[in-house]
This record gives C-alpha cells, structure tokens and sequence, in this order.
C-alpha cells in the first residue's frame, strides 16, 4: 500500500488517470458529501462487498476516510491488500483536506457549482 497525496490525487484526476475512488464512511457521511465519481464501500462491509464492487483486483483503487486522524482508510488499503488487490493507495488527508482546499464535492452539501465541475473518473 502507498499513501497518495492531496496534491497527487488532484493532478492524477485533472489529466483523467483511470482510477477508482473508494470512500470507506458510513453511507450517511457518503451522501452528505463525498469526491466527485467516488464510490461508497463502507469499512464494516468492505470485506464483503469488495469483489462486487471493485472486481479488477489490479486497478488502481484511491481509498479515503474523514481525515488524517480517521484510521478507516489504512485499515481499508490492509484489508483490500489482503484480498489480492495490487494497487491500493490511501489518500490520508481525506475528505475533509479536499474540501478545505476548494476542490469539488458531490453530495447533499455540494454547491451547485461543484457539482458541475467532474474531476474524477471511476473506471468499471
């Protein structure tokens, strides 16, 4: 597992990088706000709903919790690790780095505005 930064993460998605961004919150904190083409994999479930839902094991697979402090998304890139995927990056700083920086949300709290502006592509 490698740690991908704020910066990284925005650059790879502006030059359209095929990548899959998983956010491992609970569904709730999903639809409030989320990274724009993210998809919802809660930690709990994750080992569960991981094949169905990201069935290439060697994409490349963003994951992302709150913040620095929030320990879901290591423990999500562990678990995917397990499992057999080969190219799983923790994006630390999370959700809540990516909006103080005023880069785009989707979600309930998104301005209209972001939700024009995609800047993430999820591969199948």
């Amino acid at each position: 597992m490698s740690v991908i930064t704020l910066d990284e993460l925005k650059q790879q998605l502006d030059a359209g990088a095929p990548l899959t961004l998983v956010e491992v919150l609970a569904p709730h904190a999903y639809r409030k706000a989320h990274l724009p083409g993210a998809i919802n994999l809660p930690i709990l479930g994750l080992r569960r709903m991981a094949e169905a839902m990201l069935p290439d094991k060697r994409a490349t697979i963003v994951v992302y919790c709150q913040n620095a402090r929030c320990g879901s998304s290591a423990k999500a890139a562990r678990i995917l690790a397990e499992l057999g995927y080969t190219d799983v990056r923790e994006f630390r700083d999370g959700k809540e780095a990516w909006i103080a920086a005023g880069y785009p949300i989707e979600g309930e709290t998104a301005p209209a505005a972001s939700l024009a502006s995609p800047v993430a592509r999820r591969m199948p």
